[in-house]
């Protein structure tokens, strides 16, 4: 099947929000927007466990300060294999992903997975364990900045998507940056994320036309990169970890709330989102 003319055949399937706004994409919701109790916009992330499973994270980056924990996937002679190591970084994408965690949740604990190369490139099978190792550490929110094309890992991908969600860890899954099916953004179990062009850092929207659940900033955004250093560039890569690190600010409130939980949390904070009778303008 050609995607790219699947996707131009239905408008709904929109991976990133370009040549529209946030009116545009207005939303009418049943119920109450969240009252003082629920406020979590001075919440820090403090004592939420975020990890990044990604190229690694260099530790010590002015926009990033302490790694709490770092560990490698490799794969050798002796098969594939989950190692501690150093909080260093292949290539400088998980930096970037780990300093909008940062920022966005300055106080919640930052973990690393790495299980990118020094050409942004990896494999299903080691992307799998080092997903795999992370849902079963038991980490509060897991930022999966990356997606695999291979539908040989579809349902093994769907098997630790839906583990994750019972055993109460928060996947947070970029969208492919192009109309192309990968996963496991797909997967209703996860959260899932593309990026929208607006000024507003700290703005987040909902997406009424899925697959992609929730827009982020992540067009001509600046991040941490290598050798302490910074760099502009745009991804949906870059709006996943505004997600992951919202998730980090509002568990560090309500400790207790499921995946389904935050994502209608996400849902009536978001900007676009109106409370007020079905139908109602």
């Amino acid at each position: 099947m050609d995607t790219a003319k699947t996707a131009a055949r239905s408008p709904g399937l929109v991976w990133s929000l370009r040549g529209r706004r946030p009116q545009d994409i207005g939303v009418t919701a049943d119920g109450e927007r969240p009252g003082h109790a629920w406020d979590w916009r001075d919440a820090r992330g403090e004592g939420v466990r975020v990890c990044v499973v990604d190229s690694g994270v260099e530790g010590g980056h002015p926009l990033i300060g302490r790694v709490d924990g770092a560990w490698a996937v490799t794969k050798g002679e002796h098969g594939i294999r989950v190692l501690e190591t150093e909080a260093t970084d292949s290539c400088g994408h998980g930096t970037a992903c780990a300093g909008i965690i940062r920022r966005t949740a300055p106080e919640c604990e930052l973990y690393s997975v790495q299980v990118l190369g020094r050409t942004f490139g990896g494999t299903g099978d080691v992307l799998l364990a080092g997903l795999r190792w992370a849902i079963r550490e038991g980490f509060d929110v897991i930022n999966l900045s990356l997606s695999t094309t291979r539908v040989r890992f579809v349902e093994e991908l769907r098997s630790l998507a839906d583990e994750a969600y019972f055993r109460g860890t928060v996947i947070v899954a970029s969208a492919h940056n192009t109309p192309v099916e990968s996963f496991p953004w797909r997967f209703a179990s996860v959260i899932s994320v593309g990026s929208h062009a607006e000024d507003e850092p700290e703005l987040h929207l909902y997406n009424p036309q899925p697959p992609v659940e929730f827009f982020a900033p992540g067009q001509n955004v600046q991040v941490a990169w290598l050798d302490g250093k910074t760099i502009r560039t745009t991804g949906n890569s870059y709006a996943t970890p505004y997600i992951s690190g919202l998730c980090a600010r509002i568990l560090s409130r309500h400790r207790r709330l499921t995946s389904f939980q935050l994502k209608t949390a996400l849902y009536l904070s978001a900007a676009n989102v109106h409370i007020g009778m079905r139908g109602a303008p």
